[in-house]
């Protein structure tokens, strides 16, 4: 019993290695279907009844295809769609720094400076297409949905010049450029999503005093939107965490997605 047991957790090891070496075939698939627009096609034909999720018991018939709850996450022209961001991680230019990561490990160094000789941010400001690529998997949709829900408040993207510069316009919102690091524009509310976890714990520390500067003294607030990891957590989305917080060593000097304590 002990040696079939033995036998059963070899064969599950050798099972757990085959998935990790070919999970990249999944996001390659799924970039293919983001590229080809095949969810949105899908879904035009389901809205006119011409497919449906339908299976004939007919030999030789043809399968009817539908959209599921995932895939619909994959329509370019909806507004919570991850196309945009699944495109831009899976591109070559953001894969080739997970190939030096056990470089950095042994001589140091930042996995993207090593394939692109510049930091992530610099990259952008250099080559127009990447920055369309990197803007369009990370637009400020998150402060016009507020504004449209709240039409009272006046929403500011602020970013750096060269990313204002290509954003899409929004009712209510205005694009400033400029450099969080020297100062942020005053406001009543500082809404940082996806920012914080792009640097290190001194570069954060410092982003927030500028914060501190901008916004009133008594009622101003701050608001992190990012990641909590919860690394024995069993959570819909713990493991995504994790998985970013490796996004974050690949791409960025000193990044890192942190605990409610950090």
């Amino acid at each position: 019993m002990e040696a079939k047991e033995a036998d059963q957790a070899e064969l599950q090891g050798q099972a757990d290695i085959w998935k990790y070496m070919l999970s990249f075939a999944d996001s390659m698939a799924l970039k293919c279907v983001a590229e080809l627009r095949i969810a949105d096609i899908i879904d035009m034909h389901v809205r006119r009844k011409i497919f449906t999720a339908h299976h004939p018991s007919e030999g030789g018939a043809d399968t009817l295809y539908g959209l599921t709850h995932s895939s619909r996450w994959l329509l370019h022209d909806s507004k919570m769609s991850l196309a945009p961001l699944l495109l831009m991680e899976d591109h070559p230019w953001l894969m080739a720094p997970w190939h030096c990561l056990s470089q950095c490990v042994k001589e140091g160094g930042i996995a993207f400076n090593k394939v692109h000789g510049r930091e992530i941010w610099d990259f952008a400001s250099e080559n127009p297409e990447f920055n369309n690529l990197f803007n369009d998997g990370m637009a400020c949709s998150a402060v016009a949905e507020i504004v449209k829900s709240f039409p009272h408040i006046k929403g500011i993207n602020f970013d750096l010049p060269h990313v204002v510069a290509t954003a899409p316009m929004y009712d209510g919102v205005k694009h400033v450029g400029g450099d969080m690091f020297q100062a942020i524009p005053n406001a009543d509310a500082v809404f940082m999503k996806w920012i914080m976890h792009d640097w290190s714990d001194e570069i954060c520390v410092k982003i927030l005093k500028n914060c501190r500067k901008a916004i009133p003294e008594e009622s101003g607030k701050a608001i992190i939107v990012d990641v909590v990891l919860l690394p024995d957590g069993n959570g819909l989305f713990d493991d995504t965490g994790l998985m970013f917080d490796l996004l974050m060593l690949a791409h960025t000097s000193g990044g890192k997605e942190r605990t409610e304590l950090e």
